[in-house]
């Protein structure tokens, strides 16, 4: 499959891989003013999802922070890139981690680590991150790209960072890494319209996977919670958490809820840097009316 703009992405790619980073998050930056109309559809979402989740904020300080976070979600292009091509060494001292002995402790006894997260707009950056530090690299579950030319790339350069990518519907691998030992990133904190249940999301009944739980016992794994934000210095703050008291409680719909919780507690600590471009409360309890129609 031959893809004519492979080798622009490539040249791109080297770039930004080796920016500084305030010049990387500068260019993001610019690069949301240049997209800000195309980003219409994108910025309507955030600002009602920024409506609902905050109706405490005024409402100039909601619009504020909903176009913070588009703002964010571009810079994340830019953060993705780096996360898949940047050298080492551009990456040394990049990161702040906390609490790196509970996964290396998990990981000397052979066990599977489902390190739980959300969509924050660098993500996959916190992960190679968090790979450097370990000095070996976490498998991420993605979603695949329906463009081929893109997802061949996309895959390729995941690889050389994560190693093999797991599908977001591909079960039998995410167990089979995870009983063999290996630390997975995982989310499921978007919109699920199957094996779900309304829980709260910032008081908004978000439809939420239940598996995670069984997940966790097929596999022969532990969770172990994964936060990660860009700080004001431009640097980023990681930290992994023992394992929740009490999870799992035996009440799949109850253990979905806890982790909405904790995930909010850590969204309210930079909320300009989770995704709320996302359709977060497409899937709808019954009788309720749409949202973003």
């Amino acid at each position: 499959m031959r893809c004519w703009f492979t080798p622009l992405l490539a040249a791109f790619a080297w770039t930004v891989g080796r920016l500084p980073q305030p010049l990387l998050l500068a260019c993001g930056r610019a690069l949301a003013w240049l997209l800000w109309p195309p980003l219409k559809e994108r910025r309507r979402i955030a600002r009602i999802n920024i409506d609902l989740c905050f109706p405490e904020l005024p409402p100039h300080r909601r619009r504020r922070l909903a176009d913070a976070s588009v703002v964010n979600t571009v810079i994340g292009v830019f953060e993705l890139v780096r996360a898949w091509h940047a050298p080492a060494w551009r990456l040394r001292d990049a990161a702040r981690i906390e609490g790196l002995e509970h996964l290396q402790a998990a990981l000397a006894r052979g066990q599977g680590v489902l390190l739980m997260c959300g969509h924050f707009t660098h993500t996959e950056l916190a992960v190679r991150l968090l790979g450097e530090a370990l000095g070996r690299p976490a498998r991420v579950v993605v979603r695949r790209h329906n463009n081929a030319c893109l997802e061949a790339w996309f895959d390729a350069s995941r690889r050389a960072v994560y190693g093999p990518t797991i599908g977001k519907k591909d079960m039998r691998a995410l167990l089979t890494a995870l009983r063999a030992g290996e630390p997975v990133v995982y989310s499921a904190d978007q919109n699920f319209n199957y094996n779900h249940a309304f829980v709260p999301f910032f008081g908004v009944p978000a439809a939420t996977l239940v598996a995670t739980p069984d997940i966790v016992e097929r596999g022969r794994a532990v969770l172990l919670p994964f936060w990660y934000r860009r700080e004001a210095d431009g640097r980023y703050a990681i930290r992994i958490e023992s394992p929740w008291q009490g999870w799992p409680s035996g009440d799949p719909v109850a253990d979905a809820a806890r982790y909405m919780a904790e995930l909010e507690n850590v969204v309210r600590e930079c909320p300009a840097q989770y995704l709320w471009g996302h359709q977060r409360f497409k899937t709808r309890p019954p009788g309720e009316p749409p949202l973003y129609q």
